[in-house]
């Protein structure tokens, strides 16, 4: 039987990698995107036209159009990475996301006990670390208490135990991988590290002066999104259907990502002060390149998060040590230097050619 996965939110980071990982294996891949005035495919634009990658249009928050498609591809596996997966965004929109992280798991299970594939499509689903919450034991593992601390991490557990209860009651080997942080140079712009590496490369060309941070002191274990896809396929590939933490066993605080990633945008730091009034000064010439703000502050704030990996590691031969921190950081801000001078250049293109349309010089 020829290997067909369908892939929800494969215009996201790890849909992506994800993409580009089973395509390589030999498996036709499917997947789903929104309808969008805006259609953005930037992550995936290199994959499109390629015999076995196929998009088609549907949505987390319309039950028929998921049984329609899952009825049409007739999946070997489905891999659910649609969310909202913003923590963050979560409080100003705590219904939507709640319609898509949490109902969204169950329509994708309804859509394939209505086509009848219980005994023939596997599912993997997104989970995450900030179930763990208000933390309760570190490190965490799959046997650590939960406390969800956000409307994300709620409607995120609800997907946890509609799995859970449909492979219980309907003997189908759909699974949760318990993904902590997870970054790259594919992450979006509105997640921290991405963030910092980004300002970390306009700050050292000139091109932003400062960058405003919340909680520097969030202990966080980060790892590379590019290897974490490979541990959700083994997921799927084991020989019995069981939930996994995906992570590194490695945490480092805010405070750190940020140290390194201007590091290796050639500019050392020192950290002055404590809290809301900390600073991190450029070394070199003594100007505030980081600031706290208290509007990146969080009503409730998971401060801890610290990934056990001891069971994929033991039961599906993964490595989380593929890409150290070190390295991630450095692939980060490697790409997001070039990015901004490219960025740059196009500026000053768009600028002079302004300017010549302006003058009558081109027509």
């Amino acid at each position: 039987m020829k290997n067909v996965a369908l892939i929800t939110g494969v215009t996201g980071q790890d849909g992506s990698y994800l993409s580009e990982f089973l395509l390589a294996k030999g498996y036709e891949v499917h997947g789903i995107i929104r309808r969008s005035s805006v259609d953005y495919r930037e992550r995936i634009a290199h994959l499109e036209g390629r015999p076995n990658f196929h998009l088609h249009y549907a949505d987390m928050g319309d039950s028929m159009s998921l049984v329609k498609l899952v009825g049409k591809v007739q999946p070997t596996e489905i891999y659910n990475l649609a969310a909202q997966s913003h923590v963050q965004v979560s409080f100003d929109a705590p219904e939507y996301t709640a319609e898509v992280d949490a109902v969204g798991v169950l329509r994708i299970l309804e859509a394939v006990r209505t086509n009848h594939l219980e005994s023939t499509c596997k599912i993997y689903q997104a989970s995450t670390s900030e179930l763990y919450g208000k933390v309760e034991e570190v490190p965490q593992n799959e046997n650590t208490p939960f406390h969800p601390y956000s409307p994300y991490a709620v409607a995120k557990l609800y997907g946890y135990w509609i799995i859970k209860e449909y492979r219980e009651a309907y003997n189908m080997f759909c699974c949760s991988g318990i993904l902590f942080n997870h970054e790259s140079e594919r992450r979006g712009e509105t997640f921290v590290t991405r963030k910092i590496t980004l300002a970390a490369a306009r700050i050292a060309q000139g091109k932003q002066d400062c960058v405003y941070l919340g909680n520097l002191d969030s202990l966080r274990d980060w790892g590379y999104a590019k290897d974490y896809v490979e541990c959700m396929w083994l997921i799927l590939q084991h020989d019995k259907s069981e939930d996994f933490v995906i992570a590194t066993g490695v945490q480092h605080t805010v405070r750190e990502f940020a140290t390194l990633a201007f590091h290796y945008a050639g500019i050392e730091l020192r950290w002055e002060g404590e809290g809301i009034n900390e600073r991190g000064i450029d070394q070199k010439t003594g100007k505030t390149v980081v600031a706290v703000s208290e509007d990146f502050y969080r009503p409730t704030d998971v401060v801890n998060l610290w990934g056990d990996p001891s069971k994929a590691k033991r039961e599906l031969g993964w490595n989380p040590q593929t890409t150290s921190f070190e390295e991630l950081v450095r692939i980060m801000v490697q790409h997001d230097m070039q990015k901004v001078a490219a960025d740059h250049i196009a500026g000053v293109m768009r600028t002079n050619l302004a300017e010549y349309l302006e003058k009558g010089v081109v027509k």
